[in-house]
């Protein structure tokens, strides 16, 4: 795939919303792709983990998407896509597009085994392959997708029937005529129950706790949503594990969940406490009868080729405005508080930034530009 003699100034490891993000960054800041910068990913096709989603899952029946910056640009915008194509086709297709007109020079499939510390304080990228990069900063944009939380209740290891977690879904006509327990309070979940009941002979939604749904643009959504990315942003600079989102916020009662609602598949089931070979027991001893288990239980930072330097998402790393503060030339790109479409990309640009002034300084952590203050302002007595 590449010599493993190539060196670079930054590798962006995923092409995903916060990868492509910060490529276009990079690039306004006169940088060359796959020339000064070079992005990584391990798909096949343009459209980060979207490209993976199951076929069923429709663009109206996500979140929605906010676009990367300069998507207009590209004459390529999220706004009015197609609800009746697969979101997988809709997200491919645009970003395949931006990553063309913005000529980005994505290398795929590359698969990054592990990134390492070289000789002279470099980063060595290696690949599945074999071969290596060299580079002085690496910005890990590798998302969640391949990190689903797995399973911690009692059983799991004895039930004969089927388990899956979210990144294995792939039809819900695999679910006909089965008794169907699905595990999670998030939008995956959700989006499963809608998607099961018409097959399954009997579905049962279970969470830990009762989720709290809110109107959609109510003052009350709007501040848990700002107390998650608050949240967020604490464990981050702490180097705690990260907490659920849902979990912090709420669920916005869509038009989707409205109709669940009024459809009665909106009632959850208190989580059993453990499963046996055909089934669940619950807390009052009761049992019920499972053919599949459907396990959505959220996803943690996908940081596996990061091991080699100490990270790890479920111990917690520390970082503060996506740089990695005990790792120097590392960061990470769409990590906590800028998970979201639209933090991912304000993220982005100070990610950008400051990634140049480490190469520029070689100052770890980066230290963020003074503001200029105009003359005359600020005095005693503004």
């Amino acid at each position: 795939m590449t010599d493993t003699s190539e060196a670079l100034s930054i590798v962006v490891i995923g092409a995903g919303q916060a990868g492509l993000s910060v490529g276009y960054h990079l690039q306004r800041q006169g940088l060359r792709p796959g020339t000064d910068f070079l992005i990584v990913d391990a798909g096949p096709h343009a459209g980060g983990a979207w490209q993976h989603r199951w076929e069923s899952l429709r663009f109206g029946d996500a979140h929605a998407l906010a676009d990367l910056p300069g998507m207009a640009d590209a004459a390529v915008t999220f706004a009015g896509a197609p609800s009746t194509v697969p979101a997988s086709e809709v997200v491919s297709s645009r970003y395949g597009a931006y990553e063309q007109h913005f000529g980005l020079r994505v290398r795929r499939p590359a698969n990054v085994r592990s990134v390492e510390r070289a000789a002279g304080g470099a980063l060595r990228v290696n690949f599945d392959d074999g071969t290596a990069v060299m580079a002085r900063v690496v910005i890990g944009a590798t998302g969640t997708w391949r990190s689903p939380r797995q399973p911690t209740t009692p059983g799991t290891e004895v039930f004969r029937g089927r388990q899956l977690t979210t990144p294995e879904f792939t039809s819900p006509a695999e679910f006909a005529d089965l008794r169907v327990g699905v595990v999670g309070g998030g939008a995956s979940a959700l989006g499963f129950v809608r998607e099961l009941a018409p097959h399954a002979a009997h579905l049962t939604w279970f969470t830990r706790a009762p989720v709290r749904f809110l109107p959609v643009d109510s003052q009350p959504a709007k501040e848990f949503g700002r107390e998650s990315v608050r949240l967020q942003d604490e464990a981050a600079r702490a180097g705690r594990p990260l907490p659920s989102i849902v979990s912090t916020t709420g669920m916005p009662m869509t038009a989707h969940l409205r109709r669940m609602r009024d459809a009665g598949l909106l009632e959850r089931t208190p989580m059993f406490t453990r499963l046996v070979t055909d089934g669940a027991v619950m807390a009052d001893g009761t049992f019920t009868a499972l053919d599949a288990v459907l396990w959505a239980l959220g996803f943690e930072a996908d940081l596996g080729p990061f091991e080699p330097l100490g990270m790890r998402a479920r111990d917690g790393v520390a970082v503060e405005a996506g740089h990695v503060l005990a790792v120097p030339g590392v960061f990470l790109a769409g990590y906590g508080p800028q998970a979201s479409t639209i933090s991912a990309n304000r993220g982005a640009r100070v990610i950008a930034r400051d990634a140049l002034r480490f190469l520029d300084d070689g100052q770890w952590p980066p230290v963020p530009p003074t503001p200029v203050r105009a003359s005359g302002s600020g005095g005693a007595d503004d």
